[in-house]
Formats: structure tokens, C-alpha cells, sequence
């Protein structure tokens, strides 16, 4: 196997077009309230994960496993892919509703997680303001069936296309409940401990400095972002008014983001990976 390669997607992908966007980190967050709503898939993360004492340490573990598939080597992805299978094969929890005991790794709890965070990493980008065609849409979430087999999907168990998304959701829908495990995780989620660096002005006096206001902004228009059948199961309203008034935050945020330095925009994975395709990928001398 080539250990220095463009990796799973590589340039000229949508996967790359879409991951581009630093709008991203709202999308990772509105997928984990809308997991939440799934009992079983809740029911795994709550007894085999530190997330409450440890949540900011979790959440760059995810982002590193995510930022390895997308723009890791094939070797790198791979290996990742392999880790988070042994780890998640070792994992029991039990049904909060039934008292059955079920491994994490049941496809249909694998396949949950996927897509609810490939949806939302879409669907934030798309309102954002990334232009894409619907046949990008599409090559999105065909091309995702590649990081879908990294975690022990059967890849044609996984939709592909928008209208089969959108036909998973239907379907998975009569499964989903606000239960008291998803509330306190929302409530977690929206108001989570900072790390210490950035909750400084709360350390010496202030009752919620800018990052936690920041913060509170951010996860707001990650709730607000849900499709309008979860948000009313989260006990909001369903309006159209509310995904528009998310779209424009979401849209200024984007803009915002944009205006960053570079190295702030783009981590070093990624960085690497654009430097190693132009290498790969450039015309040697004389050709």
C-alpha cells in the first residue's frame, strides 16, 4: 500500500470542498443533539464515555479521527478505522427501555451516528452559503460510504444520495424520543465547562465571559439547524422562520470565519495533505 498518497477522497473531491468550510465545527455539534434523540445509540455513548468529565478532550479526539479520514494517507485512515473497531467492538451498554445488553457497534447504531454527522456536515455547509450542485450532494454522500466502511459498515447498507438520506430519516423516525438521557445531554451540550484558558473571566469574578456568550451563540444555531421534526422534539418550534433566522446566522458566521488567517482555518492534517497532493500530483521536470 502506498503510504504517501492522497488518501481516501483527495482533491477534486466533494468530501474535500465540503470539509474546506470551518463552518464545520457548528455542523459536528448539531449532529451530536440530533444522536442524542436516538435511545439506544444515547443509551452507548452515556455508559461507555467520559464525555461529561472529559468533553473537550473527547471532542478533539473525534475531530482528530475525523480529519485523518478525510485527509489522512489510505494507510493513515485505515489505521484509524481499525482502532475505533477494536475499541468499539470491546463495548457493552444496556437498553434503557428493555434491560437488554447490546454491543456499540450494531450497524444500525453505526449507521445512526454516520449519517446524522455526514447529513449535518452537509446541510450546515449547504446554508452556509457553499454552493453545490445536486449532483455534488450526491457524490457527497456516495463518497462517504468510504469513511462509513472504516468504522465496519457494509458500505451499500449506508445511503448515498440525498433522497435516500432523506428516505433513512423516515424511516428511523418512529425510533426517536426525547428521553431524560438526551435532555441532559442537550443541556450539557449547550452549556458545557470550558477549558480553563477560555473561562478565565469566569475564574476571576465575571459570571459568563465572551467565550461562554460565543459559545451559547454557537450551540443556539446548531439547535436551530436541526431539521424542524427534531427541533420539535426538543421542544421548539418547527418554523420556517426559525431555519431562516439560522440560515443568516449561520451564513454571517461563515463569512466571519472566512476572514481568518489561513492557519486558523486549516489545521495541520489538512495542510499536509494539500501540500502532499500538489507533490504527488505535479508535472516532474521534462514530462
Amino acid at each position: 500500500m502506498n503510504s504517501d498518497d492522497v488518501g481516501l477522497f483527495g482533491p477534486g473531491s466533494v468530501t474535500w470542498k465540503v470539509h474546506e468550510e470551518p463552518i464545520l465545527l457548528v455542523a459536528g455539534l448539531r449532529s451530536l443533539y440530533l444522536q442524542a434523540l436516538h435511545p439506544r445509540a444515547m443509551a452507548g455513548v452515556a455508559q461507555n464515555s467520559n464525555y461529561r468529565t472529559d468533553a473537550w478532550g473527547r471532542l478533539v479526539r473525534t475531530a482528530t479521527y475525523v480529519a485523518t479520514t478525510i485527509y489522512g494517507t489510505t494507510a493513515e485512515a485505515e489505521a484509524a478505522g481499525l482502532r475505533l473497531r477494536r475499541l468499539h467492538a470491546r463495548m457493552r451498554a444496556t437498553d434503557p427501555a428493555t434491560g437488554e445488553e447490546f454491543r456499540i457497534d450494531e450497524p444500525d447504531l453505526l449507521r445512526w451516528v454516520h449519517v446524522t454527522e455526514i447529513e449535518s456536515f452537509l446541510d450546515t455547509a449547504r446554508r452556509a452559503g457553499l454552493p453545490l450542485t445536486d449532483d455534488e450532494v450526491d457524490g457527497y454522500y456516495t463518497e462517504q460510504r468510504r469513511a462509513a466502511a472504516l468504522v465496519g459498515l457494509d458500505p451499500q447498507s449506508v445511503p448515498g444520495t440525498a433522497a435516500e438520506v432523506a428516505e433513512y430519516y423516515r424511516r428511523i423516525r418512529p425510533e426517536l424520543r426525547m428521553t431524560r438521557e438526551a435532555a441532559e445531554t442537550a443541556l450539557f451540550l449547550t452549556a458545557p465547562p470550558l477549558p480553563w484558558k477560555l473561562s478565565l473571566p469566569v475564574r476571576v469574578g465575571l459570571t459568563l465571559g465572551p467565550p461562554r456568550w460565543a459559545y451559547f451563540g454557537i450551540a443556539g444555531t446548531a439547535l436551530a439547524l436541526l431539521p424542524a421534526w427534531a427541533r420539535r422534539m426538543y421542544g421548539g418550534l418547527g418554523l420556517p422562520t426559525t431555519a431562516l433566522s439560522a440560515d443568516l446566522t449561520v451564513r454571517a458566521l461563515r463569512l466571519a470565519l472566512a476572514a481568518l488567517p489561513r492557519r486558523y482555518r486549516e489545521g495541520p492534517m489538512q495542510q499536509a495533505a494539500k501540500a502532499r497532493a500538489a507533490r504527488l500530483t505535479a508535472t516532474p521536470l521534462g514530462g
